[in-house]
């Protein structure tokens, strides 16, 4: 199915952007936080609100950043708070961030930075937030490493108080924290998805011989993630079972850079690529299928509905968050920082 131009277009993007993130922690409204990639001009960070009267996104707040942002992540517990991925000088930095407050002005050239995370002596690619509410600690990733901090965001506090190292070289580009545990983590690789004790700060298990770009839990079933892979598209996995995944999605024409499932409907399932499109799934997995482990399975499950394809772009998608106000709702952004706020109502029926 092909998706029309039914989506909500923020305009205010002025550069090149990758980075989306939904601001779980505002309970009132469907809010973004959006990123730009400019290498020449001064990058800025837009808090974007959904407005249900005018059916419109609105700019609540546009904040000047020093740096290219790569990696963009919303606090869970605070939403003035969030952290950044960035450029700086001759490698990459991260930092947590903080909102001022706004007293009904729009713009605000300056964020408050909390603190740096600073000790990573790789190419920092991810912070990753325990998405489940107030937590104490946060992780950063380069590829290399794997720090774990302990954060106080009130005293402006972050202290390593673990770290995990890979063997050899395998280049590691992100991962997810298990929100069914919060002692497990998935990083991914060139060439693998690594599952880590944070309590060990070891390797537990691994896919190999997989280019995964992303990876996603599920937040309704445990042991079960999403990947985007290279040459696979989406794999659905049981984590307790790794030798097959459970199910087979084709993915995108081109790289598939993302996949999240919904935050309240476990069975769908978005995906985006550089082919300029974004792919609503509904993929419907049973981690107590006793032959989940086997060829023939797999083949059986291959065939899983493409609900729709939203194709209203011109450019790669780096970006993809659902609402957590609103898990109806999914906002995307495209290389030229194109901002669609799209709804998914016509298809909760099919789930």
């Amino acid at each position: 199915m092909q998706g029309g131009s039914s989506g909500i277009v923020y305009g205010g993007l002025k550069y090149q952007a990758r980075c989306i993130a939904d601001i779980r922690a505002d309970a009132g409204s469907t809010t973004f936080l959006a990123g730009t990639l400019s290498l020449k001009e001064e990058n800025e960070v837009h808090l974007i609100r959904f407005s249900p009267a005018e059916s419109e996104l609105v700019c609540d707040g546009l904040f000047y950043h020093p740096n290219e942002i790569w990696d963009l992540k919303s606090c869970p517990f605070d939403h003035r708070v969030f952290s950044t991925v960035y450029t700086s000088g001759e490698g990459y930095g991260a930092s947590v961030w903080k909102i001022p407050e706004l007293n009904g002005q729009s713009n605000s050239p300056q964020l408050e930075q909390l603190f740096e995370l600073s000790g990573h002596t790789g190419k920092i690619r991810r912070v990753i937030w325990w998405p489940l509410g107030k937590h104490d600690k946060l992780i950063s990733i380069d590829d290399r490493n794997i720090f774990l901090w302990n954060i106080d965001t009130s005293k402006k506090i972050a202290k390593v108080i673990s770290q995990g190292s890979t063997d050899m070289l395998p280049n590691l580009r992100g991962g997810a924290w298990d929100p069914h545990n919060h002692n497990l983590v998935a990083a991914i690789s060139d060439s693998s998805l690594q599952l880590w004790d944070l309590r060990s700060m070891e390797k537990s298990t691994a896919i190999e011989h997989a280019h995964i770009r992303d990876v996603d839990y599920n937040p309704k079933k445990q042991n079960i993630v999403a990947t985007a892979e290279e040459e696979f598209g989406i794999r659905l996995w049981d984590l307790r079972m790794l030798k097959y995944p459970l199910k087979d999605l084709p993915g995108h024409s081109h790289w598939t850079w993302a996949v999240r499932h919904n935050p309240a409907y476990d069975e769908l399932l978005l995906s985006a690529g550089t082919d300029s499109t974004v792919n609503l799934w509904l993929a419907k997995v049973s981690s107590d299928d006793p032959e989940s482990d086997s060829p023939s399975a797999l083949s059986n499950r291959q065939e899983v509905p493409l609900l729709n394809s939203y194709t209203d772009y011109e450019d790669s998608i780096y970006g993809i968050a659902w609402s957590s106000h609103d898990p109806s709702l999914f906002a995307s952004l495209s290389y030229d920082g194109r901002v669609v706020l799209e709804s998914v109502k016509p298809y909760l029926q099919r789930k």
